[in-house]
């Protein structure tokens, strides 16, 4: 396989994600694979490659405010034609700027795939822009960073995040791309003591000006503000004060180096306290093994590859408790946890307390704890992702067309098979998995979002539904139940969505309804009946039409009664009085309403009309029953039809009485 390694940073270079591209570069050429580094170089002019033409450096101007960095522009369209002829199966990329955007484009030039790797919580360098040390502008660079750390996640086919600390906060960020925890691997022999003679010791401390027979705990790694060493050397400045023989190496270079020296200098420590400066990465293996222990107070670690050197030198380790180290530092076995300055202080003094028979165990105990950390098994994890990442990358579909219609959003697909596919897919993951009609979509990401068309097509149907007719929760949840196959996860959330975007509010509901139902003269005790149908809480229905005035309940109920008078001629005031009390209860109007009603309503009409209304009902029900019945038996059936209208006995038999029968 020929694989290109993109990295802002390679050897002579001393940091984390030099020595981790430089460990996987020579990992994978030892199983045989073709491999090119295209990193930078401080200087101008073009890009230039190694005598052994396979590093390709190009030029760029060193950042001394951020520990030595040499920034290039993402524009080097001459490199891109010397990358061409190399024919890359795979791209890997370690850093995020420069040559890392840089990266970025050569692939989608070349049509290659690629992966990353992410080595720096830029969060925590958030300061080296923040220069008024602003609140605000640290928020907002922090925010930043999520959506730039996503951009560049989402555009790789493949993510490794060397622990899962980093893996939890790439997830927070809203990466789409499936993340791989590898820790980078070490040349574990590089460090192990085994053979390294008191003459080796006192030939390296002798180099920092320390006494071979001194106990001395080394730092290595950049001199900058996140690495938090004031808290190292005020910690160790307590120690010492406090009688504790022991000198602190710090070796590295950065923004910090010159400010720690003042400040040893101030402190009057620098006999004890050396600030050694960056020293060539062969010799660190070497410094490790001439020290007792390692320390460092940062928290800003994706991995912590000086933590594992240093343990794989047989270093117990000094350290703030953080999620990297939490297979690596067992307490008083590999190492011990501080909080602050006094901690460390106090912790240091114990350790020098230790006998050396315990020190040994120690010794061992470390060394044994990185043991899995080797450069093999790293590789080997490693190229497992790539060949996911190239065979997810032949599978990939290109976006033809992209239609957006009632907040969905419809992509045509064409895969590299020439097999033609649609989607129906939300605005959000349309904007989420960062899609763009002529872009392309991985076959992963494709079958995610046919899993996630299901909630599409059933959000669709709701917005349907409601448009024709308002609906409350309730009645929407039980139709994407009964209708639809999501699962009930994806029902919440859909329901979420249409509440959150105001489609669907059962107090509004409520307000609506309660006034439609007023409207038609509808009493309190039906109108909750039926918002409970429609699945209203019932404290709720209660509480919505509590907030409508009282009064209106009883001048609805007398409009109610007037318009059944209306609609009820012919019959006595009885039975008239009958109806209204029934007509108003079926309409969920209490029965003190309904007395309420009758002392306000006037029936003197009815009463007034009652015999005419009488003789009106006998000559109607006489000529419906004189084809069937006569004489006596006619008469009879007419008196029970009038009786059952209300009217009273008296004034029925005077009325048949005043009527012909025939025999």
């Amino acid at each position: 396989m020929k694989i290109g390694l993109f990295s802002d940073t390679f050897p002579p270079e001393i940091n984390g994600v030099a020595t981790s591209t430089r460990i996987l570069r020579d990992a994978l050429l030892k199983h045989g694979h073709e491999v090119y580094v295209i990193t930078t170089y401080n200087g101008d002019g073009s890009e230039k490659w190694d005598d052994d033409g396979m590093i390709l450096r190009l030029p760029g101007m060193e950042l001394k405010f951020l520990y030595g960095y040499v920034m290039t522009s993402p524009f080097h369209a001459h490199a891109i034609d010397e990358i061409r002829k190399l024919e890359l199966d795979l791209i890997h990329v370690q850093t995020e700027f420069g040559v890392g955007i840089f990266a970025r484009l050569v692939a989608r030039q070349l049509k290659i795939p690629l992966v990353s790797t992410y080595h720096t919580t830029y969060e925590d360098y958030t300061h080296y822009v923040n220069f008024i040390h602003s609140k605000t502008i640290d928020a907002l660079a922090k925010k930043g960073v999520a959506k730039l750390s996503k951009m560049y996640g989402d555009s790789s086919m493949q993510v490794i995040a060397p622990s899962e600390k980093t893996k939890k906060m790439l997830e927070g960020y809203h990466i789409r791309r499936e993340i791989d925890v590898i820790p980078t691997g070490l040349e574990l022999d590089r460090f192990d003591p085994e053979g390294f003679t008191e003459e080796n010791r006192k030939e390296v401390l002798s180099s920092f000006g320390i006494s071979p027979d001194s106990r001395v705990i080394v730092y290595v790694g950049r001199l900058a503000q996140e690495k938090a060493l004031d808290i190292v050397v005020n910690g160790f400045a307590d120690a010492i004060r406090q009688g504790a023989d022991v000198h602190l190496l710090i070796v590295g270079g950065g923004p910090d180096e010159e400010r720690l020296k003042k400040m040893t200098e101030k402190m009057q420590m620098a006999d004890r306290i050396h600030v050694a400066g960056p020293r060539d990465a062969s010799l660190v293996p070497s410094i490790y093994k001439s020290c007792d222990a390692f320390v460092s107070a940062s928290l800003s670690e994706t991995q912590g590859m000086t933590f594992i050197e240093a343990l794989a030198s047989g270093l117990p380790l000094f350290a703030r408790r953080d999620d990297v180290l939490n297979d690596l530092l067992i307490p008083e076995k590999t190492g011990w946890f501080f909080e602050d300055e006094a901690d460390l202080a106090v912790k240091v003094k114990e350790f020098l307390a230790i006998p050396k028979e315990d020190v040994k165990a120690m010794v061992h105990d470390c060394m044994e704890a990185v043991k899995k950390y080797s450069s093999e098994t790293f590789c080997e994890s490693v190229l497992k992702v790539y060949d996911r990442a190239i065979e997810q990358y032949r599978h990939q579909f290109s976006i033809t067309d992209v239609r957006v219609r009632d907040s969905v959003v419809q992509v045509y697909l064409i895969s590299n098979k020439k097999e033609e596919l649609r989607l129906k897919i939300s605005m959000d993951d349309y904007s989420n998995y960062g899609l763009r009609q002529g872009g392309v979509i991985t076959q992963n990401s494709v079958r995610e979002l046919q899993e996630k068309e299901k909630a599409v097509s059933a959000y669709q149907g709701c917005i349907r539904r409601i448009t024709y007719k308002d609906r409350t929760r309730r009645q929407i949840y039980d139709w994407l139940t009964k209708k639809t196959e999501c699962n009930i996860e994806t029902i919440n959330d859909i329901v979420s969505q249409l509440e959150e975007k105001g489609y669907i509010d059962d107090r509004r509901y409520c307000r609506e309804k309660i006034s439609s139902m007023k409207a038609a003269l509808k009493g309190g005790d039906r109108i909750i009946r039926e918002l409970v149908r429609d699945g209203i809480p019932m404290d709720l229905a209660a509480e919505m039409l509590a907030e409508e005035p009282d009064d209106e309940n009883t001048e609805n109920a007398v409009r109610l009664a007037e318009k059944t008078i209306a609609s009820h001629k012919g019959i006595s005031s009885r039975k008239m009085n009958a109806v209204i009390r029934k007509k108003l209860i079926e309409n969920g109007y209490s029965s003190e309403t309904a007395d309420e009603v009758f002392e306000q309503i006037d029936l003197s009409d009815v009463r007034l009309r009652e015999a005419d209304s009488l003789q009106k009902c006998a000559s109607k029900a006489k000529k419906r029953y004189e084809r069937k019945y006569t004489g006596t038996e006619l008469r009879n059936h007419v008196f029970r039809y009038c009786a059952a209208q209300g009217f009273e006995v008296e004034k029925i038999y005077a009325v048949l009485d005043g009527m012909e029968w025939k025999e």
